[in-house]
């Protein structure tokens, strides 16, 4: 990767925290009831009977009311625990949570390993931004372009961004792995996946 794109990045990524920061409570209140139905609606469509998601931190999209509701509808939630060699660790959070590695919330429970992801029917994964391509641009660390890039049979994959961060094109680098589609308060979008 030059260090153009590495730029471009940074810039993008530090615009999209300042976009998220800068939300009022009531924006984050509808968009918070849009991803709710639509990642309920994405999962029931799919038939979902585990996934793998995360626990937003504060100016992340809340998924949290989804995952509530796939608790109640038994559906097993794999929730990820970031490790010092760039891999993720899995747990099923049903003990509460706590602050992880890089200050994310993380779910405390019994640590199920990298591969334990191999086996759900989907995944609901972060993003800054995502574009028309599929192309999902993290917040840096690379630990779900890793995950996905191992999997040996990838479920579909879903990213969830505000509606303003699905855009035409994101700065790319050679491990940054597509999504299947997005997620945002408006809508679900299928997204053309070939790498």
């Amino acid at each position: 990767m030059s260090g153009d794109e590495s730029l471009q990045k940074r810039a993008l990524r530090a615009e999209l925290r300042r976009r998220r920061h800068n939300l009022t409570s009531s924006e984050r209140e509808n968009a918070t009831a849009g991803f709710t139905e639509n990642l309920v609606n994405l999962a029931s469509d799919l038939r979902v009977t585990s996934l793998a998601a995360y626990l937003p931190a504060q100016d992340e999209p809340n998924i949290r009311p989804f995952l509530d509701w796939a608790e109640d509808q038994n559906i097993r939630v794999l929730l990820p625990v970031s490790r010092d060699d760039g891999l993720l660790d899995w747990a099923v959070s049903t003990d509460g949570e706590q602050q992880g590695l890089h200050g994310m919330p993380e779910p405390v429970g019994e640590l199920l390993g990298p591969i334990a992801i191999n086996d759900v029917d989907l995944i609901i994964a972060p993003a800054a931004a995502v574009d028309k391509t599929g192309m999902r641009m993290g917040w840096g660390r690379g630990y779900f372009d890793r995950t996905l890039g191992s999997m040996e049979r990838c479920p579909p994959v879903y990213a969830v961004v505000f509606d303003n961060e699905l855009v035409e094109s994101v700065p790319t680098e050679l491990h940054d792995k597509k999504v299947n589609g997005v997620v945002t308060p408006s809508a679900i979008t299928a997204l053309p996946l070939t790498n």
